[in-house]
């Protein structure tokens, strides 16, 4: 009997995904380097940073104290930018209830691997079209500073009529926090002075994402 065609398919093991990633980042940073030591270095940032994502979250300086050369950091860095714009481009062009996937996928690419905390907030149109995907706050490891009335002037000077709130945990689990829930609590409070409304909190991690709404928490 000749065996079906599956079986003559070789298996992907952890080792041929994690040579594809070394292959591609040494072709993403090779521009000066010959391919020998672009293989090593890629391999050396894969180890150090945890994964091909983790590489392309890092920050210059931590590319640079890696070894990467200048050249090499910008170009990571546009790539990086390509597919978080792949992925809000695609998050945008429905109402964002809807099509709830894509927008975790954008949240995901663009926060997941984050080395700090960052809090961001998603402004909507009253058909809950993004308006405007906003940087809010930049922290430590474990804390990003958010100020309600910072985040409800913002909806008012967009004429937004729902906000997404959204931030990181670096430590990867996105499970909220008392501090998350109270925050997010403030700033429904105070929007809804506006009658503006907070759909959602949406937590992001490396193992995941938390919606404090599907939580109940909200």
């Amino acid at each position: 009997m000749s065996p079906s065609p599956s079986a003559l398919r070789p298996s992907l093991s952890p080792d041929a995904t994690i040579d594809d990633d070394i292959d591609l980042l040494a072709g993403l940073i090779g521009r000066s380097l010959r391919p020998p030591a672009a293989r090593n270095a890629a391999a050396s940032l894969i180890d150090a940073f945890g994964g091909l994502a983790g590489v392309a979250a890092a920050d210059e300086a931590a590319l640079r104290r890696g070894g990467l050369a200048k050249a090499a950091v910008a170009d990571l860095g546009r790539v990086r930018a390509l597919g978080i714009a792949m992925a809000r481009e695609e998050a945008c062009q429905r109402p964002v209830l809807s099509s709830w996937s894509a927008l975790v996928a954008y949240l995901r690419a663009a926060l997941a691997h984050a080395p700090r905390e960052q809090f961001r907030t998603l402004y909507l149109d009253k058909r809950n079209i993004l308006i405007r995907a906003e940087w809010r706050a930049d922290g430590t490891v474990d804390h990003a500073p958010v100020y309600p009335r910072e985040v409800v002037r913002r909806a008012l000077e967009l004429s937004a009529s729902a906000l997404i709130l959204v931030h990181n945990h670096p430590s990867g689990d996105p499970t909220p926090s008392r501090a998350d829930i109270d925050m997010t609590r403030k700033i429904i409070d105070a929007a809804r002075v506006f009658d503006i409304e907070v759909h959602d909190h949406v937590i992001v991690g490396r193992e995941g994402t938390k919606s404090l709404r599907a939580l109940g928490l909200m």
